[in-house]
């Protein structure tokens, strides 16, 4: 049975904004949501997503129901219960040569928000997001019921479910296909592009060679140089590539304190992605690097959001289409930086086809990821940065968004019918909600 409320008053997702709110931790998630409203894993949405709607509404915390329910070496498939960890899936699976078919930038995040967020990766232009590998589910319905879904089993759940952020049932057990993996070392190739345009030229040309690409965009500097940054592409190393000895372990170092609000700032942000640029001395480097830092390189920081403050942060998502051309990234990186309140983090992606969850973020084109600090400006700046998005034919990412108003999601979300369709059949009373949902849906709080 689920155990007593922790004590806690306040919950918050990564963005470190807090609401009214208790969680209940249990290792037996199927009695534990029953009368659930929310479920919730390790907390690591920006927004509000995983957040009651009302301080009063019953949300479970999905990550000590973290068993390997089974596994078959010959197939790959997995099945495990939802608040599984990724980062205990890495550390048993990667000695034996499984890796997740797509990992997001966290390994900090459960098996359960890897479906609802509809996780994608960087190798999204090859594998698309971590719903194409799921085979099924396991869900506690609105009515309490439990069913199995999956491609022929009640197949409009299952795709509302992949990416529907947690509103059309609680995930109990999650099956998926693991990748082999060649060995546990990746190569890696890095190179310094000089603006913008070179960046979406490069994305593009390493699409089709490399199976995991990704790039750090300065968001500060205009001119000629808008856009500046650093291309990363990967493969899994062969075993003739690979050192004889796995990765070694890397010591977590912990942000031990809040920094003040005033740490990031224009200033230390530009003093940052100087840095950070000129530090990548060569044209293009290449060679051997372990798991977490290619994949995880912010996890290397334990509680790594406190460097913005008290205030709190949040992350603007966004990806544009590729018919929009490139020349709608430039634009968007020119309001960008037009806007201000970015921040040093600010990550470019190439993004392959549209995936069949229903709310599923990513379409072909080009995704942009945006640390912003919380402040006075923020609404005005996602208001702005989402007119254009829509103006485009783009979509943000709920999973990062806290504060998209309705009329711009459905504005940018042409699937929202089909979706909010799927809710009423499935939770016609609208049991199931987050603070989100209250926010973009109309949910009651």
């Amino acid at each position: 049975m689920g155990s007593p409320a922790n004590g806690q008053s306040t919950l918050s997702g990564w963005g470190r904004v807090p609401v009214a709110g208790r969680e209940q931790l249990s290792e037996n998630l199927e009695a534990a949501t029953r009368g659930a409203v929310l479920c919730r894993g390790l907390g690591r949405s920006y927004g509000d997503s995983s957040l009651p709607a009302n301080a009063d509404d019953k949300v479970v915390a999905t990550r000590l129901a973290n068993r390997i329910l089974a596994f078959d070496p010959e197939s790959g498939i997995l099945r495990a219960e939802a608040g599984l960890c990724l980062a205990d899936l890495n550390r048993l699976f990667i000695p034996r040569g499984y890796f997740t078919p797509v990992t997001p930038g966290t390994k900090f995040v459960t098996v359960g928000g890897m479906v609802a967020s509809d996780v994608h990766g960087k190798n999204h232009h090859q594998e698309g997001c971590f719903g194409a590998h799921v085979q099924s589910l396991r869900m506690r319905l609105a009515s309490d019921d439990i069913v199995t879904c999956s491609e022929t089993e009640n197949p409009d759940l299952f795709y509302a479910t992949i990416g529907g952020m947690g509103l059309l049932g609680h995930i109990l057990e999650v099956e998926f296909k693991m990748h082999r993996i060649s060995s546990p070392w990746i190569w890696m190739e890095s190179e310094r592009v000089g603006d913008i345009d070179e960046f979406i030229t490069a994305l593009s040309n390493a699409a089709p060679r490399w199976p995991m690409t990704v790039g750090w965009i300065d968001c500060l500097i205009r001119g000629a140089s808008l856009g500046r940054g650093i291309l990363m592409a990967g493969r899994w190393a062969t075993p003739e590539e690979a050192k004889a000895k796995p990765p070694p372990l890397t010591r977590k170092k912990t942000l031990p304190f809040e920094f003040p609000n005033w740490a990031i700032n224009p200033l230390t942000v530009q003093a940052f992605n100087v840095a950070y640029y000129w530090q990548h001395m060569n044209h293009r480097n290449a060679g051997l690097v372990g798991t977490d830092p290619f994949f995880y390189p912010l996890d290397a920081v334990l509680h790594w959001n406190r460097v913005y403050g008290p205030r709190g942060f949040t992350q603007y998502q966004c990806v544009l289409p590729r018919a929009a051309g490139p020349q709608a990234v430039r634009e968007f990186m020119e309001l960008l930086t037009k806007l201000g309140g970015a921040s040093p983090l600010c990550v470019i992606k190439d993004c392959g086809p549209e995936g069949k969850g229903l709310l599923s973020f990513p379409l072909e084109g080009t995704s942009i990821a945006i640390d912003m600090a919380i402040s006075a400006e923020t609404q005005r700046i996602v208001d702005r940065l989402n007119e254009f998005v829509i103006a485009a034919g783009g979509r943000i990412y709920l999973t990062k968004d806290g504060f998209t108003r309705p009329e711009h999601f459905a504005a940018m979300e042409p699937r929202l019918p089909q979706f909010l369709a799927a809710r009423e059949k499935w939770d016609p009373k609208r049991r199931l909600r987050s603070a989100q949902s209250h926010r973009l849906f109309g949910d009651r709080a």
